[in-house]
Parts: C-alpha cells; sequence; structure tokens
C-alpha cells in the first residue's frame, strides 16, 4: 500500500508540473495586455454622479440620432457589446425586447468560472483549444471580480471524495486549475480531512467519506450584473432600452449588395415604432439568435441547438453560508453544482434539449433529479423533501454550430461569430464568465466588417469599473446603519446589491413609524427588501411587476410564495411611480402570478402535491373552510403571512 501511495504521490508531482510547464508555454500576451489596461484604468474613468436618464430620454434619442452600432439583445453578452463600443468612443444603441437580463443571463448558477470539467477534458485528451477557453475563462473571472466587487465575490466550493484513489486525482486537477489561473487565481486549493469536512459541512454524508478537497470560484447576481453593465453603458454614453422589440432589418444598397443599415422597432410598452439607422447591426439574441439571423436572410439554417437548464432553490439550512459543494458525476454523468446564494441554497443544473421560448418552464422530473442528487450527497439525517423547494426555473443554453465552418452540425465549444452577407454579426455561444473578452471580439469584427471609425481603437472594458463600483467598501453598510438608521440586514442587503448606489436608494425610504429601524419598510417579512428598492428600481428601468420581482429584487428566485405575498405592496409603489391606472394594476398582478406559477415553478405538479389525505370528518372540515375564509378577506385562494399577522391584530389586539 506504501508503494501504491509513493507512486501517487510522484505521478501529483509530475502531474502539476507538467501543469506548470503548460501554462507557461501557452501563456499569451493578450491577458498580460488586459492586465496592463486595467492598471491604466485606475482613476480615468470616475464614478458619474449625475442621475441616470429616463427611459424617455433614451427612447427620444432612439428617436432621432442615428448610430454606430446598434445591439439587438440585453443580456450579458449584448450589454457586454454596448459597454465595448461606447467606451471606444463609438456613437452606440441597444434594444431588448423584454427586460434586461429576462432570459438566460438572469437563470444560470451564479457562478464565475473558468470550468473545471473543461480542463479536465483538455488534460485528459490534450485538447489545446479547451485548455484556452479555461485559461481565458479565469483571466475574465478575475476582472469581473475586481469590475463588480459589490456584485460578485469569491466562493470556496468543496469536492467530496469517497474513494482514497480519487484525493490524489482530484487534488492534480485542482493544482492544475490553480497553476492555469496563475497569478489571477482567487484562491489557492486545499486539501481536508474527513474531520474538517465534516465541521465545515456537517450536513455532508459521512459514511465512507476520505476527505474533500476545496477550490474557489466566483459568485455573482446574475441579473444585477447584467443591469450594472447595462447603466455603465449608459453612463458611457450609450443609448440603452429595454422592452424595444425589432420588427425589421433595414436595408441599403452598397455597391452589387445590400447591407444593413438599420432596424425598424417597436415598443412593446406603447406599441409605438419607428425606424433606427446604424451602420452596424449586431445579433446578442442568445436562443433566438436564429430568429433574428432569418430576419436577415430567410434561407440561411439554423445554428441553435437550445438546451435546458434547471435550477431550484432550497432553504438557506441546506448548505453552509459560505461554502458551496461539487458533485463531478451524477448518475447520468453531468455535474451538478449545490451553492449558497443570498441565505438560500441553490441546485443544479440540469442539461435537456428544448425547444426556443420566451416563457421556459421547468418540469417535474428534472426537479425530481436535481433533488435525487441533493439527497445522495447528504447525510440521511437530512430529509431532503419536495415541500422545499421554494423556487424552480429553466434557463436556455444557447449552444451553437459554427456557420463559418464546413461541418455545421458540429456544436461549437466556445462562442462563434459570423458575418453575413449584408454585415449582419452575429455572436452565439459562451458563457457568462466571458461576455467581456467575447464582446470586445464582436466590436473588433464589427469595426472591421463595417468600416466603423472608433476614437479608440482597442477594447477599453478591461478594468473598467461598473455601477455601483467606485466607491463601494465591505464595511459600508455601517455607514448605511450609523447615517440612516437601517436595520443591519437591510444595509447589508443594500450595499452588496447597489454598492455606492445605496446611499441614493436609502434616501427613498419610508419612516417605518419604529423607535428602529428608522427607516426601510420590508416588502417581506423574511426578506431584506425595503420599499425604496421599488422606487429606485423604477429609476432603473423596471417598467412591469415581473421586472421588479424577477431582476431588481431578486424575490421571485428565492421564494416564489414571499414574491406572491410582496406583490401588492411592489404593484402599489409601482403605481405610484408609473401613473398605472387600477386596469393596469390587476394586469400587472396577472402577469407576475402567470411568471411565478408557470416559469418559477410555483404550479410545477402542483395537483399531485396538494393531494394529502385530511383525516376530518365534514363538520370539522367545514369549521376549518370558514376560519380559512375569514383569514382570506381578499378571496384569494390561498393564505399569506401578512394575512396571518392581520387577522392575529383583529384578534388579538394588536399583540404583533
Amino acid at each position: 500500500m506504501s508503494s501504491k501511495l509513493k507512486k501517487l504521490a510522484v505521478t501529483c508531482a509530475a502531474g502539476a508540473i507538467s501543469a506548470g510547464v503548460t501554462s507557461y508555454f501557452f501563456m499569451d500576451d493578450e491577458t498580460d495586455r488586459r492586465w496592463s489596461t486595467v492598471h491604466a484604468q485606475q482613476g480615468v474613468l470616475p464614478r458619474s454622479k449625475k442621475p441616470l436618464p429616463s427611459r424617455q430620454d433614451l427612447l427620444n434619442s432612439l428617436k432621432t440620432e442615428s448610430f454606430d452600432v446598434l445591439v439587438i439583445g440585453g443580456g450579458a453578452t449584448g450589454v457586454g457589446c454596448a459597454l465595448d463600443a461606447a467606451t471606444r468612443g463609438l456613437k452606440t444603441a441597444l434594444i431588448e425586447a423584454d427586460d434586461f437580463a429576462s432570459g438566460t443571463s438572469s437563470r444560470s448558477t451564479k457562478l464565475i468560472h473558468g470550468g473545471v470539467r473543461y480542463l479536465q477534458k483538455a488534460i485528459m485528451q490534450l485538447d489545446i483549444e479547451q485548455y484556452r477557453m479555461v485559461k481565458e475563462a479565469l483571466s475574465e473571472r478575475a476582472l469581473m471580480l475586481h469590475s463588480a466587487p459589490h456584485l460578485a465575490h469569491p466562493l470556496p466550493i468543496m469536492l467530496p471524495v469517497y474513494q482514497w484513489w480519487q484525493i490524489p486525482y482530484y487534488w492534480v486537477g485542482i493544482k492544475c486549475y490553480d497553476l492555469v489561473a496563475g497569478l489571477k487565481n482567487v484562491k489557492s486549493s486545499y486539501l481536508l480531512s474527513k474531520k474538517s469536512a465534516l465541521e465545515l459541512f456537517p450536513m455532508l454524508r459521512g459514511d465512507a467519506l476520505c476527505g474533500a478537497l476545496v477550490y474557489y470560484d466566483g459568485q455573482q447576481d446574475d441579473a444585477r450584473m447584467n443591469l450594472a453593465i447595462a447603466l455603465t453603458a449608459i453612463r458611457h454614453g450609450a443609448t440603452v432600452a429595454n422592452h424595444i422589440s425589432v420588427t425589421n432589418i433595414l436595408k441599403t444598397k452598397e455597391g452589387n449588395k445590400e447591407v444593413i443599415c438599420g432596424v425598424e422597432v417597436k415598443d412593446e410598452m406603447s406599441g409605438e415604432t419607428w425606424k433606427v439607422p446604424a451602420k452596424c447591426v449586431i445579433n446578442a439574441t442568445g436562443p433566438f439568435t436564429d430568429s433574428i439571423r432569418q430576419m436577415d436572410d430567410p434561407t440561411v439554417r439554423g445554428i441553435c441547438a437550445p438546451s435546458s437548464g434547471v435550477h431550484i432553490t432550497l432553504p438557506g439550512y441546506y448548505s453552509p453560508e459560505q461554502m458551496g459543494l461539487l458533485d463531478p458525476s451524477t448518475s447520468d454523468g453531468r455535474v451538478i453544482f449545490f451553492l449558497p446564494w443570498q441565505k438560500q441554497t441553490i441546485a443544479g443544473t440540469t442539461d435537456l434539449p428544448c425547444e426556443v421560448t420566451h416563457n421556459p418552464k421547468p418540469t417535474e422530473d428534472e426537479i425530481t433529479f436535481i433533488l435525487e442528487e441533493v439527497k445522495n450527497y447528504l447525510n440521511p439525517d437530512v430529509e431532503v423533501r419536495r415541500g422545499d423547494v421554494l423556487s424552480a426555473w429553466s434557463g436556455i443554453r444557447p449552444l451553437v454550430s459554427d456557420p463559418n465552418k464546413a461541418d455545421t452540425q458540429s456544436i461549437a465549444r466556445n462562442h462563434i461569430i459570423h458575418v453575413s452577407k449584408s454585415n449582419l454579426i452575429t455572436i452565439a455561444g459562451g458563457k457568462w464568465t466571458t461576455y467581456r473578452s467575447m464582446a470586445e471580439e464582436t466590436i473588433d469584427a464589427a469595426i472591421e466588417a463595417c468600416n466603423l471609425k472608433p476614437k479608440k481603437l482597442h477594447s477599453q472594458t478591461a478594468g473598467i469599473l461598473m455601477e455601483g463600483a467606485h466607491e463601494w467598501t465591505p464595511t459600508m453598510y455601517i455607514r448605511l446603519v450609523q447615517d440612516f438608521g437601517l436595520e443591519c440586514e437591510v444595509a447589508q442587503h443594500l450595499a452588496n446589491s447597489y454598492g455606492d448606489r445605496a446611499f441614493a436608494v436609502a434616501k427613498l425610504a419610508a419612516l417605518t413609524g419604529q423607535r428602529w429601524p428608522i427607516i426601510g419598510k420590508k416588502l417581506h417579512p423574511e426578506f431584506p427588501y425595503i420599499d425604496a428598492e421599488i422606487r429606485y428600481g423604477v429609476k432603473e428601468y423596471a417598467l412591469t411587476a415581473v421586472d421588479m420581482i424577477a431582476r431588481r429584487l431578486r424575490l421571485a428566485f428565492l421564494n416564489v410564495q414571499a414574491a406572491q405575498e410582496a406583490l401588492p405592496t411592489i404593484i402599489n409603489i409601482m403605481a405610484e411611480e408609473l401613473n398605472w391606472t387600477n386596469e393596469e394594476k390587476k394586469k400587472q398582478v396577472q402577469m407576475a402570478t402567470d411568471f411565478l406559477a408557470h416559469e418559477m415553478g410555483q404550479n410545477v405538479n402542483r395537483v399531485s402535491r396538494d393531494k394529502i389525505p385530511i383525516n376530518l370528518n365534514k363538520e370539522e372540515i367545514q369549521l376549518y373552510i370558514k376560519r380559512f375564509q375569514i383569514i382570506d378577506k381578499d378571496h384569494k385562494g390561498y393564505v399569506s403571512i401578512n394575512d396571518i399577522r392581520r387577522s392575529l391584530k383583529v384578534r388579538y389586539n394588536n399583540i404583533i
């Protein structure tokens, strides 16, 4: 046995040295250039203290001006393209048919990562392309953590090991991950004994556990990161508008061919249509890539191979607050992450072919699969229950084949950039972590294809600080508590969601009428969201209740029932800000209720979940129905925490 261990140790050392040598020889100048840009940007792009322009101001610009670059799509890649183009001095516009990050970009695993699995394949298959993908992603991970530290932070992830021989195998792989990251590594990985692993992750299954490895990746609030990039683009002069769809692509004759000269758009809120002239149009629509490509040329073949990835949210007690878990090999060979996020636990994801839709829905089979995998890794004392699923959602991965290659059937492992005959620039594929470098390549391609004349030839976005990052510090929340009288949990939430803009949010908060906290009325007693965030969310271009509960706040992703309960208050405040009529308020209630029921998993398998045997006689059932109806004054069909609180106040003379 000892000789085997010695051989394993030698193998591990050789593997680590090989990874270091490989990393050295394949080190390119691009990473160094990016980081030299980071240092050059410090202090050059100061925080703007002007208020954001109103949506009407942005629409006026969209109606009256012509643009160098017009981006279709307000997901991570689209807003990244808008920011890259604007900071190079190009006249830039972006339009999004729904809301910023309304599609895949808000439905991710919330990780900023290089891809441990990709590195494993790169090493095992001697695949240089996958190696370079990982290296680029790790460099971009460091840039994201730098650019928005209030929205992104390092997260340790545990890899439990149940076979002794897997310890050196995984150790070599994780150390290679550190080495490939090089100086941009977040923190070094380390090995844990069985005892230490169970101390850090007490709900972990302990029988047969040999130990664990811990490595670091980044975690983000994906929807608010997406929004921060969009707002930063606006700060740098871009005209960015949500709920504006493309109805037609405009072309003009140039020599012997037709080239794109703009688009026709529709305001989904008012129904108004108009034309927007642009020298270059970029298609960054994720799963909807083919619909825009076919609008440009109806004869092109589709390149998108959509895949559904479902995640579920579980209560926070399912995981430690500051450590995630990776299952590297599920029952069907996939990878499952089990991560703490905003005091809850996210588990996922699945990977199944699906249809492209604006309203992807999780299925009961996918939810059950994730729960079964969670159960395999947790202590038997932890009962994994279907009723603990607080929300569930599906995101569509826009996997693509490369139209630039002869074999158009094979799926591209990385992103692709394609220029059509009429100069439509399509960027597709890729992942959240590399949005910035994808945008950089896209604008480079646009400049060349459309003969654009930027003030700055090279990308300026490496190291640029995002909205809210300039004056943020880890202890900034203390000032919010001291200066405004906010509850500590609320202050921490505001600082970590809005960065240095949290002070502007706090100024909008209403008095509580209590001794403490002085301001900040909570929208729901279990979450730190307050009234002021609704008013500020409207300034961040939230136009519907779904925009608010899903992407300005993350309540729909954290707890679908809590989002339903907070909805009346949210809609009432939005109505004040947006001058909604009673009819519009009812419409917003219905739209948000449908969204929660179908897209956030509230109604998945509800019929079978509601079939619980009740051992009561007829009189007892009638008594409970009568009591239920007294509490449910609005006849909603369910009882919320607010209903119970109101009933108790009436019955027991305001004891709460």
